[in-house]
């Protein structure tokens, strides 16, 4: 969801970058100072814009939510994301592969339940317990599964109990990814019976 970089490091790229550049068109390409500073200025400047992160939103059509809407779904998607980032990083360090799957997948739910909203924030309320509650809690259950995995002698029974609650996570991650394509499916129900109407009036009417 986000650009290709969440953080700052589209200003250490081009400052690296221009760092590099300068003294080689000085050294090498035996370009003036004041011309090397000048395309090294131009190369940073543009390098910094190039890499800057993508705010939420940026161009989606938001003319059809309110702005009080659409910044709190900014705010929960943009608490999300590194929500999201843990839960990939964690299951990278889980060792048993059938939890180690389970948590990627949960990273990957989730990184589809956040794409959706950020293509209609009016959907934010169907999924917003999911993005502020269960998204942090997998990732606390999974660390600490991580933790027991640590352990010389685990308790089975705490691992077999965690294991299950992970599981039952993965079934809520689920859940909260099909009910964002329930609210398009909203109105076919409605909409199938009045085709359905008028197809049977049109070839009643041309019998």
């Amino acid at each position: 969801m986000g650009g290709m970089f969440t953080d700052d490091r589209n200003w250490l790229i081009a400052g690296l970058v221009s760092a590099i550049l300068i003294p080689g068109l000085v050294f090498v390409v035996q370009v003036p100072l004041a011309v090397a500073l000048g395309v090294g200025a131009l190369a940073f400047a543009g390098l910094v814009f190039a890499f800057a992160p993508r705010r939420v939103f940026e161009g989606i059509d938001v003319s059809n939510v309110a702005r009080g809407r659409l910044d709190l779904a900014r705010k929960v998607l943009n608490d999300a994301a590194p929500q999201i980032e843990r839960l990939g990083e964690i299951a990278r360090g889980i060792r048993k592969d059938t939890v180690k799957a389970q948590v990627g997948r949960l990273a990957t739910t989730a990184r589809s339940i956040v794409a959706g909203v950020e293509q209609d924030a009016n959907r934010l309320s169907t999924v917003q317990r999911f993005l502020t509650y269960y998204l942090p809690a997998a990732g606390d259950v999974a660390e600490r599964y991580g933790v027991l995995e640590q352990k010389r002698l685990p308790d089975p029974a705490r691992i077999t109990q965690t294991e299950a609650v992970i599981a039952k996570l993965e079934d809520a991650f689920s859940h909260y990814s099909d009910s964002l394509l329930d609210t398009d499916l909203a109105d076919l129900d409605v909409e199938l019976r009045l085709i359905e109407s008028s197809l049977k009036e049109d070839m009643g009417t041309a019998r």
